[in-house]
């Protein structure tokens, strides 16, 4: 998964739960029905037919948790008034367990179970879920399937294949990774579509979104790509997005090679309206096996929005590696409601995250000295987390109240944990063995189907390499010493050198903002941190109040407004604030210049040695 707040980064993987079959149903699938044509007050009527129950009683669950988000988020929650009903129309006994399971008495004579299920985008603070791994139901405008949000599953029956019947309004469409078995007509103004999955798995591994008709399509190499894009406004239309996603995706493409054999894979685009007034407020993707949930704010220009959707949405195609290709048994099994945790997160988002800036710069999508500054970047932002941490011991622990506030670093010292492996790779091979190969033998070795002992991961790779890997592994992954990114700059000819290096409007790293607000909600130029070259331009000195730019006003009840309108400006653009200075209300006009400020930048050495060089060479691009 990876999650944005504007210009900043923060990313799921959703696998299933293989469980011994204690209460084996008849030859028929688990049906589940789905109405999105009677929707009534915001929500959606689910039924689920497990079949024939052989026990007397059973337990339904609605997801707990989603993996890879690694946050508790109680889908079951959003359930009202589940039922059990035996085949003659009768209520059976069920019993909540907790806010996502119950029990059923008299299972052996259950028929279906049904319930009202709401969505999350409209709940206040979202319930906590990220937006890419919520729901939204929009009457006859949209809606957003995450299924895991809506459909659960019964205790020994997650190995069992699913039928989806999904009845929907007819001018809206469903776009999914997934092969539309049939759609049959219901009425004049309703079809219903049918999606048949072979276990509980590939229920939540495939989410459908519904809405007016957007999609393009293209094909990479074997692969065919579906943009599905839903813009409640207008403003985008799919066609909008697919030429920077069809180069994206090529690229990724030619840096993967024959390791990556998906022959399908689609891209949801849910766009907020209004970020946080009853829509999506968070913003990123959610990674599937051959899809992405991806959710952004419709205010963000063209440009901005390709730019970081190359960003995320390379991330998440670069999950078919891991952990959707490579993953331990703590993943492949996990338990929805009762997971235990691995202690890879280095890998399954460290190691992706790395590649999904790699690929960039070795693809000539970006140049070196941005490679370098985003490398950069990762480690001021790191610094902000313990970095004596084990990440072993945080990974394993990642649920638990000590940890679980750590998990944003690890789309920084795990991606710069995946840049020193495959600096060290390289060194010890001569060149040879970068940190791609290790996975292509990792995949060749495991796949998707065979998942790896959790404790023994460590021990296959140093045997698959050098001894040298499993002492990095012990010192600066499961170990407490800190990575000496100087070390590993020196062997590819990198150094920090004092100059200037580019800087966000408002933030100078996304964990040091140039503003704060004061008690009466106003939002003001900080006073200890240097301006940037944007501030100097204009004339602006830390203590200013902002109160309005460009005509509109801002304080801390659209702060994050700010951050994203000013995602749209571009260099030359002229720029007026209303500001308030010494309690002085006073106009500040100019133009957009880039900003910059006065710092260590991560840059190549003035005359590296031919070792360097290669090694340097080796790294990015071969």
């Amino acid at each position: 998964m990876k999650k944005v707040i504007y210009a900043l980064a923060f990313t799921a993987t959703i696998w299933g739960c293989k469980a011994p079959q204690t209460n084996v149903s008849e030859d028929q699938p688990i049906v589940t029905t789905m109405d999105l044509a009677n929707v009534q007050d915001d929500k959606i009527m689910v039924t689920v037919d497990p079949g024939q129950i052989k026990t007397d009683t059973i337990t339904f669950y609605i997801p707990k948790i989603v993996p890879g988000t690694y946050s508790t988020a109680n889908y079951g929650k959003y359930a009202e008034d589940l039922k059990a009903y035996d085949y003659k129309g009768n209520e059976l006994s069920v019993t909540a367990k907790d806010e996502n399971s119950w029990r059923i008495t008299g299972a052996t004579r259950l028929d279906k179970v049904t319930y009202w299920m709401n969505d999350t985008f409209d709940v206040p603070g979202e319930g906590g879920i990220y937006s890419m791994a919520g729901t939204n139901i929009n009457k006859d405008n949209n809606f957003l399937l995450n299924l895991h949000g809506f459909v659960g599953y019964f205790n020994g029956l997650t190995e069992e294949p699913y039928r989806l019947e999904i009845i929907r309004p007819k001018d809206l469409y469903a776009g999914s990774a997934l092969d539309l078995f049939a759609t049959q007509e219901v009425d004049p103004n309703t079809q219903k579509d049918i999606f048949s999955v072979n276990r509980y798995f590939e229920v939540t591994d495939n989410p459908i979104m519904y809405a007016a008709p957007d999609t393009a399509s293209f094909k990479v190499d074997n692969m065919n790509v579906l943009l599905h894009v839903y813009s409640p406004s207008g403003k985008f239309s799919s066609q909008d997005f697919k030429p920077a996603m069809e180069k994206m995706i090529t690229a990724q493409k030619a840096f993967l090679g024959e390791v990556d054999d998906t022959d399908k894979y689609a891209i949801l685009l849910y766009l907020s309206a209004t970020p946080g007034e009853g829509d999506a407020a968070n913003f990123g993707a959610l990674e599937h096996h051959t899809s992405t949930v991806v959710v952004m704010p419709e205010q963000m220009d063209l440009k901005a929005l390709n730019e970081s959707l190359t960003d995320i949405v390379s991330h998440e195609f670069f999950h078919i590696l891991t952990p959707l290709g490579i993953h331990s048994n703590e993943v492949h099994y996990f338990d929805y409601n009762d997971p235990l945790m691995s202690q890879h997160l280095w890998l399954y988002e460290g190691v992706t995250e790395y590649f999904a800036n790699l690929f960039q710069v070795n693809q000539d999508l970006i140049s070196r000295q941005d490679f370098y500054d985003r490398i950069q970047e990762k480690i001021g932002v790191s610094k902000n987390f313990d970095d004596t941490m084990s990440f072993t011991e945080m990974s394993r622990n990642i649920l638990e109240d000590e940890y679980k506030n750590s998990y944003y670093n690890v789309y920084q010292k795990g991606a710069l944990i995946g840049m020193a492996l495959d600096i060290r790779l390289r060194e010890l091979s001569n060149g040879e063995m970068g940190l791609l190969d290790l996975m292509k033998q990792l995949t060749s070795l495991y796949g998707k189907n065979t998942p790896f002992e959790d404790e023994e991961l460590f021990s296959v790779i140093e045997e698959l390499t050098y001894p040298e890997i499993g002492e990095f592994f012990e010192k600066y992954v499961s170990g407490t010493t800190p990575i000496p990114y100087d070390d590993f700059f020196k062997k590819v000819g990198l150094e920090m050198r004092e100059g200037e290096i580019p800087v966000g409007y408002f933030l100078q790293d996304p964990a040091t903002p140039y503003i704060t607000v004061n008690a009466s909600g106003e939002i003001v130029l900080k006073n200890d941190l240097p301006l940037s070259t944007f501030f100097e331009e204009l004339g602006l000195k830390g203590g200013d109040v902002i109160k309005s730019i460009n005509g509109k006003a801002y304080n801390v009840q659209n702060v994050y407004d700010l951050i994203g309108d000013s995602a749209n400006w571009s260099v030359g653009d002229p720029i007026s604030f209303t500001i308030i200075r010494d309690g002085k209300e006073m106009e500040v006009k100019g133009k957009v210049v880039e900003p910059m400020a006065t710092g260590l930048r991560l840059v190549e050495i003035m005359n590296p040695n031919d070792e360097q060089m290669e090694l340097r060479h080796s790294w990015l691009k071969s």
